[in-house]
């Protein structure tokens, strides 16, 4: 018997979803998204740690992060660490 999961949407408020926000995306639960400024950016990396979905990459090579705005939920923890002010929250 095969038996579809359900996605995040069809689940009942209050509802339980037991798969992990790394296999489906969450990104549309957006009203706001961060965006970077990387003339500020310092490279501390606090947004990467911070940040509860791993929304945020380093890019080692190019050494700058990256949002994966699939991911990012527009929480604004990244923004609220940054000492720097390097990450506005702007409304899409």
């Amino acid at each position: 018997m095969t038996s579809k999961q359900k996605g995040w949407k069809e689940i009942p408020i209050a509802g339980v979803c037991w798969t992990p926000t790394t296999e489906y995306l969450t990104g549309d639960w957006r009203t706001f998204k961060p965006v970077p400024d990387l003339q500020k950016c310092n490279k501390c990396l606090l947004c990467y740690v911070y940040c509860p979905d791993g929304a945020i990459e380093w890019k080692r090579e190019a050494e700058k992060i990256e949002f994966n705005y699939n991911y990012c939920k527009g929480c604004g923890i990244c923004a609220n660490e940054c000492r720097q002010e390097a990450i506005k929250m702007v409304r899409e």
